[in-house]
């Protein structure tokens, strides 16, 4: 493939990144308010669970496209 296909996975995968850490923001910022917003110890417990889980799937969507950088840059290298 050419160069210019790389540069420019490479810049979409930047954009996929930072819509990624806007998205995580607004998790957290939802559970957050969930979290205070409600006095039973269950639904406390639940929802601070479902933020880690949400919080950890956004780091691995965020990690996986980082090694997709490296991966174009590598191709971009070889071309």
């Amino acid at each position: 493939m050419s160069k210019e296909y790389y540069k420019k996975r490479i810049i979409d995968l930047r954009a996929y990144i930072a819509k990624e850490k806007e998205e995580k923001k607004r998790d957290n910022d939802y559970y957050a308010r969930m979290i205070k917003g409600t006095s039973v110890p269950s639904n406390k417990a639940s929802y601070r669970k479902s933020k880690i889980d949400k919080a950890y799937y956004h780091d691995r969507k965020i990690e996986q496209w980082k090694r997709e950088i490296e991966n174009a840059k590598e191709a971009l290298k070889r071309s």
